[in-house]
């Protein structure tokens, strides 16, 4: 299996440093990390999709104005998982599933430019997401980007065990190579995905962590603004903060074997780009 790291996403809040620990200017650079994997029987899997084209070219009628105005979002189309997939030299029909960590607007954006794809995601998120909404709910869940879309796949709970993370389910139709992992608390239905590569696991944590301050050590770093930024979106604080504590774990006592990064840190897909 061969695995692109992209990033289909640019968002630009202000706050510069305070946000991504990095920036000089008064903006801050949050990607969207999403993978791509060439798969040998299953043609091609996304793993998240990041900001679609539809996004891109009409964000008023597909994003909320809250989160357009708070994150200062970039809107570009090469930044688009389509326009990356085309880019590197293969047709979007070989797309044929998409994994989702959630359905945030930021992460499942791009499911209308993949219509052929089958949607991979927790079913819980699948009921929350079309379930009855509150106020930040309707600003997270945009039923524009995904709501005419068939080829559903929700995966209910219970499963193996997976570096002591419980009821991990392999996706269909794909191969024990591609795990979900439950990771509730960012949204009711979150998970990370794990897939096996090498002698070792790659995990997407999705949202569980913003920053990579937040892993690999044992007390937890993260910046001002996305320490904000995640207590005003965890939708659980408690299963939020046990889960975040799991994976510290797991990034110290099995580092060796498993390789994590989250979303939106730049410098961590910067890591992954540069060893091309």
């Amino acid at each position: 299996m061969r695995i692109h790291h992209l990033n289909c996403g640019c968002m630009c809040p202000v706050g510069g440093a305070l946000y991504d620990g990095f920036s000089a200017s008064p903006f801050a650079h949050l990607v969207c990390h999403c993978l791509l994997l060439e798969t040998d029987a299953h043609g091609l899997v996304l793993v998240d999709t990041g900001m679609g084209l539809q996004d891109i070219q009409r964000p008023a009628d597909r994003l909320s104005g809250f989160f357009r105005a708070m994150n200062n979002i970039r809107y570009d189309k090469q930044l688009s998982a389509w326009q990356q997939v085309v880019n590197l030299g293969f047709k979007p029909d070989d797309v044929r599933h998409i994994i989702l960590t959630h359905l945030d607007f930021d992460h499942a954006g791009g499911i209308t430019d993949f219509p052929q794809a089958r949607v991979h995601l927790l079913q819980r998120e699948l009921q929350t997401a079309t379930g009855q909404q509150s106020w930040l709910r309707r600003q997270r869940y945009r039923p524009q980007q995904w709501g005419s879309h068939d080829g559903w796949r929700g995966y209910p709970d219970g499963g193996e065990r997976w570096f002591g993370f419980d009821a991990v389910r392999a996706i269909d139709e794909l191969s024990d190579d591609i795990l979900l992992v439950p990771l509730p608390g960012h949204t009711l239905g979150h998970a990370g995905v794990a897939i096996r590569h090498g002698k070792g696991w790659m995990l997407h944590g999705g949202d569980a962590w913003f920053y990579r301050g937040e892993m690999h050590q044992e007390t937890r770093h993260c910046t001002p603004g996305l320490r904000f930024y995640q207590w005003m979106m965890r939708s659980d604080t408690q299963a939020w903060r046990t889960n975040q504590q799991r994976l510290r774990e797991l990034s110290l006592q099995h580092n060796d074997e498993v390789t994590m990064f989250c979303s939106h840190d730049a410098r961590e897909l910067q890591a992954f780009t540069s060893r091309r």
